[in-house]
């Protein structure tokens, strides 16, 4: 419902000031808390200030403001650097121009907005960022904007400048227009079928100044906030809108990591909105769990022939979730061969189980090596001093370190050679929860498929397995989903557009099915092959080769594969459809950006396009991950038709937040805003860089 109001310039302006107390020079003060703007990300009402949310911030948003209504979801990925995604609905449009296809649903468009600072407030200095609204969408509100914030007491500052969308009141030349003509006029629309960035845009045509202020009342709860903006309404999506002055006002009540916003805007129009707001970096689950071993008042065993075995592997399970697979104990040397089965931190899996292992050991074992296997191959070495780390561990020194009493390396040849576990053959069987989700559909917003995959196998030994998956749909509602263009003549092979037919089609599917070999080729070279069914819509053959150092912060692999499109009737034929793809890729964590993860792949992709896809991964203390990819392939964004080029962003999602006890394990929640054909990764069952994690972790 729109909510129109009469008001007047000069009884907003007589409204504001009556809500500001005066203030005294003596009176305490509490600095204004930012909040969220009207569309999602850190600002006053429709416009954003130069301000930064804590590193790791998360807001959930809900806006109801008149003709448009915004779900956004606004990230502070570092203290420099915040990301908005957003979902506008637009009241006063259909879906589209064809009422049949339409329905009752109204016009959903997609945005991304990002946000840098480049001066950090000091004293006499404010705080002032650059940021860019809506610019890989169809445009509806895309907007550049240069913004600084300075902070008197109660009282927040803001005053920038908006290009675009913010900048249509015109208020004076652009001084861009100055140096080259290309910058006095902005051209209209969006490149492509919309998704595309139109950096030709950027600062070009007509600005304005926008700004404002927001008052910490002595309620802390409470925040007012007075807003000048620049843009006009003339241009809406929503249509021209009625706009009685530049001038907005609004209030924020905070509450229990709640923001409730109520505004007036345009002079005629109330908007309210909520937020939640929580920290990736400091979330976390209460544990139920055992304090580490304590070693002040252990009784050892004198020599290694008073060894207790099975309080050996008992209190390494027990105490450290280390599951033993085998062991080689000398007289100064005691090698331990297994995996991690719950503590995802490894300085703190580590620690629990030396502290294991330097109580049941006899003084004479001078080092510990606890190597980490997976998959019957050993990934990496912990190589334990065992004096220091019992010193460390009982506080012998004041300024003793338990971390700097151990390192890791790479296994060597006779290391890995020796490794005979009791049991490299054998079956094994898993579950796991999976989640597919769209939005913006025509037939309904959202689209949601949910059920479970079991997996099981059986290896042969430490290289040769075979391996099966067979998802069960439990809940969905894509029965809703009922366009196809199955009739339209498409440039590109149909590699993902059929996805209605494998998701509708069977309750029951047979995701993978492949036989698979994998080796350790030399210390840092890794390679496997597989053939079989090796994702719901292809099965083929492949290999793939990776180099992947102890600790390294890069790793570079190879893989090739030859595959045939599986037919969504019959899951064990196929379609008339086959093709090679391939990438060359680059996993890089590079130190100038902590907890992140670049990964560059250059090669041809499903529907025969070449080119390079890059995904970008965040990691903050919790252990969750946000993730975002895009592919830029030779396909031109007419042929690969709306959203003109592939990309998606993730959640990765550590299971131990959700339990009571340590555990190690991840969900993943994809969303790919549009998929089409061009630009498309094989899905292969296997990855190396997954299996090789232990030697360099990241999704830990």
């Amino acid at each position: 419902m729109i909510s129109r109001l009469p008001f007047t310039k000069s009884a907003l302006s007589v409204a504001v000031i009556g809500l500001l107390p005066t203030l005294s020079v003596a009176q305490e003060t509490v600095n204004v808390k930012p909040s969220q703007m009207v569309q999602g990300g850190t600002g006053l009402i429709q416009t954003p200030t130069a301000r930064m949310q804590d590193a790791g911030d998360l807001y959930l948003n809900y806006t109801d403001n008149g003709e448009y209504r915004f779900w956004s979801v606004n990230l502070q990925l570092f203290d420099w650097m915040q990301a908005t995604a957003r979902y506008t609905d637009v009241r006063t449009q259909l879906y589209s121009q064809v009422d049949s296809f339409s329905g009752d649903q109204t016009l959903k468009d997609k945005g991304l907005d990002v946000k840098f600072r480049l001066w950090e407030e000091s004293y006499y200095m404010p705080d002032i960022s650059v940021g860019f609204r809506d610019f890989g969408g169809t445009g509806f509100f895309e907007s550049e904007f240069v913004v600084a914030s300075k902070s008197v007491g109660p009282l927040d500052f803001h005053v920038g400048l908006g290009w675009g969308y913010m900048g249509s009141a015109d208020d004076f030349t652009n001084p861009f227009c100055k140096l080259k003509d290309s910058f006095c006029e902005r051209p209209l629309g969006y490149s492509g079928l919309g998704g595309k960035v139109d950096y030709d845009q950027f600062f070009k045509g007509k600005m304005a100044v926008y700004g404002g202020v927001e008052y910490q009342t002595p309620w802390e709860p409470l925040t007012l906030k007075l807003e000048w903006e620049g843009n006009t309404y003339e241009f809406d999506r929503a249509g021209e809108l009625e706009q009685d002055t530049r001038l907005n006002v609004g209030a924020v009540y905070k509450w229990n990591g709640f923001d409730f916003s109520l505004n007036y805007q345009r002079g005629n129009t109330v908007g309210f909105g909520v937020s939640y707001k929580f920290n990736l970096h400091t979330m976390s689950q209460i544990k139920i769990d055992d304090p580490p071993r304590d070693l002040m008042n252990t009784k050892r065993p004198e020599s290694l022939s008073e060894i207790n075995g099975n309080a050996l592997f008992q209190g390494l399970i027990k105490d450290a979730s280390f599951i033993l697979t085998d062991v080689d104990i000398k007289e100064e040397k005691a090698i331990f061969y297994g995996y991690q089965n719950a503590y995802r931190d490894n300085d703190e899996a580590i620690e629990r189980t030396g502290r294991v292992l330097a109580s049941e050991l006899p003084e004479s074992v001078k080092t510990y090596h606890v190597v980490e296997a997976k998959g019957g191959l050993p990934m990496v070495e912990n190589v334990i001093d065992a004096e220091a780390f019992i010193a460390a561990a009982r506080y012998e020194s004041l300024d003793a370190n338990i971390k700097d009493t151990w390192y890791r390396k790479n296994p060597d040849e006779a290391l890995r050679d020796d490794y005979a576990p009791a049991a490299n053959s054998g079956f094994f069987h898993s579950a796991d929860l999976f989640w597919t989700q769209t939005f913006g559909s025509p037939e309904d917003f959202y689209l949601y498929q949910t059920g479970v995959i079991f997996t099981a196998g059986y290896a042969f030994n430490e290289n040769w397995s075979v391996v099966g998956g067979l998802s069960a749909t439990v809940l969905d509602n894509f029965d809703k989903f009922t366009f196809t263009v199955d009739k339209e003549d498409t440039p590109l092979p149909r590699v993902r557009t059929l996805v209605r037919e494998y998701v509708t089609n069977n309750r029951f599917s047979v995701d993978t099915a492949f036989l698979n070999w994998k080796d350790q080729l030399s210390d840092e070279w890794f390679g496997q092959a597989y053939a079989g069914y090796l994702e719901r819509m292809f099965a083929g053959a492949g290999g793939e080769i990776l180099y992947r150092p102890v600790d390294s912060n890069v790793a570079f692999g190879i893989d090739v594969n030859y595959v045939k499109q599986r037919d969504f009737d019959d899951q064990f034929s196929f379609l008339d459809y086959d093709t090679f793809t391939g990438h060359a890729s680059v996993y890089w964590q590079p130190e100038f950006l902590p907890d992140t993860q670049i990964t560059t792949s250059v090669g041809q992709f499903l529907a025969g396009d070449k080119g390079v896809n890059i995904d970008f991964a965040k990691r903050f203390d919790s252990g969750v991950i946000v993730g975002a990819y895009a592919a830029f392939t030779d396909v031109s964004s007419e042929d690969y038709g709306e959203g003109s080029f592939t990309k998606g962003f993730y959640l990765s999602i550590p299971l131990d937040l959700f339990l009571l006890e340590p555990a190690k394990g991840r969900g993943m929640f994809p969303w790919i805003p549009i998929s089409r054909d061009g630009g498309q990764l094989l899905r292969r069952p296997v990855r190396l860089i997954d299996f090789t994690e232990p030697r360099s972790p990241f999704y830990n």
